[in-house]
């Protein structure tokens, strides 16, 4: 297989996780442990990672519970929570922190169905931007005379066959991610 397709396909991987990611960070009604992978705490005189300094849990639906590993951070968790823009508050007893997710008004859910329309519109744009880098090395391949033109139209029609794989991903990750968020 030509290293350009290598490539793209690799790329497009990358593409792909990234929207999962920024995906797993938008809050639905649902408790997640994933909401809180982006929030860093104050710790030991760095910023760390909340789930590098306690045990994250759900419970319940609607109930997620940190249990800081050290007790001393519990205070530095619940600010750092606070100041993050999932606009949760939490309540501790000292030990444990404990956080109700509340339900999402209708208007809100709307609002962060349209984001992730937006971000998975920015992941085709950026898996297009692939094909189309893929499709300028084999002109230039082409040209160096490295590949026929018979080789560079397969090759240019097997990435093109892989953008399309990769957008009805992206396609089918929004649906479910919309469906979840709209689920009341």
């Amino acid at each position: 297989m030509n290293s350009v397709i290598v490539d793209a396909e690799d790329k497009m991987k990358k593409t792909i996780a990234s929207l999962k990611d920024g995906f797993a960070a938008i809050r639905t009604g649902r408790a997640s442990v994933a909401l809180f992978d982006k929030i860093r705490v104050d710790a030991y005189g760095d910023k760390q990672p909340i789930n590098q300094v306690a045990a994250i849990s759900t419970p319940e639906a609607r109930l997620v519970v940190i249990s800081p590993w050290d007790k001393t951070l519990v205070g530095e968790i619940e600010k750092a929570i606070r100041s993050s823009e999932l606009s949760l508050n939490p309540s501790s007893d000292g030990k444990v922190i404990r956080i109700n997710i509340p339900p999402l008004t209708e208007e809100r859910r709307k609002e962060l169905a349209k984001a992730a329309k937006t971000q998975a519109e920015q992941c085709r744009v950026s898996i297009r931007n692939v094909r189309r880098d893929g499709n300028d090395e084999l002109k230039k391949q082409l040209k160096a005379s490295a590949i026929t033109e018979d080789e560079e139209k397969k090759l240019s029609d097997e990435l093109q066959k892989l953008t399309g794989a990769y957008i009805k991903d992206i396609d089918k990750i929004l649906a479910e991610k919309e469906k979840e968020i709209l689920e009341v």
